[in-house]
């Protein structure tokens, strides 16, 4: 397995530090190269996105990655080192980029989105968006007196993550003390233009609101 990971980055056209960094996670099967096809639909030109590939090959096809196994036989084998190495990566953008944490978003689809959850919850970042995604097992465990705020989408007809793990998450984020933005959208497991206007509502504001601070 890689010992770090490998990403695209799409840098403002600007010679300034950006604004705020976008990290965003893809789903189980996918790359990062699916996640960039949707950043001209975000419209957020003063931002530096960093879309890394998840460490393991995907099972059934040559170009996607994998946070970790979901096949029943082998469920969750790869998350430890998957997370590890997740921590380490985003630990390391501060020193590569000139930009905390602190004004890091982390995102993420699906199983990226879990893995947002996963990670995002334990580390001081700016917030969280998580978009069809659910919780792993321990997340409610968490002993933190501050968390990220945190951005829930799903699909109301989402044939592969149900509506059930969304509003479990919302509940237990919300138990935990976690500022939690939550929205439903009558759709599939995907990622639609009406989430991603909601997605930049969430950035612009939460950026701002830091930058306050």
């Amino acid at each position: 397995m890689n010992k770090t990971l490998d990403f695209i980055r799409v840098s403002p056209n600007t010679e300034q530090t950006p604004s705020a960094l976008i990290v965003t996670l893809h789903g189980w099967g996918a790359n990062a190269q699916d996640v960039a096809s949707l950043l001209p639909y975000l419209n957020l030109p003063d931002y530096e996105f960093l879309l890394p590939n998840a460490p393991y090959p995907y099972p059934y096809t040559d170009t996607g990655r994998a946070w970790y196994d979901l096949r029943n036989e082998n469920m969750y084998q790869g998350l430890i080192e998957s997370r590890q190495l997740l921590i380490d990566w985003l630990h390391s953008l501060e020193i590569n980029t000139g930009v905390p944490l602190s004004r890091t978003i982390l995102s993420g689809f699906s199983q990226g989105g879990a893995m947002t959850l996963d990670v995002g919850l334990t580390l001081p970042l700016a917030g969280l968006v998580v978009m069809s995604g659910y919780l792993h097992p321990g997340v409610a465990t968490l002993n933190k007196s501050s968390f990220p705020p945190t951005l829930i989408m799903h699909g109301r007809q989402d044939e592969v993550v149900p509506l059930s793990a969304a509003i479990k998450a919302r509940e237990v984020a919300q138990a935990l003390g976690v500022a939690v933005d939550y929205h439903e959208f009558d759709m599939g497991h995907e990622i639609n233009l009406q989430m991603l206007e909601v997605l930049r509502n969430f950035v612009i504001k939460t950026i701002a609101d830091e930058t306050k601070l």
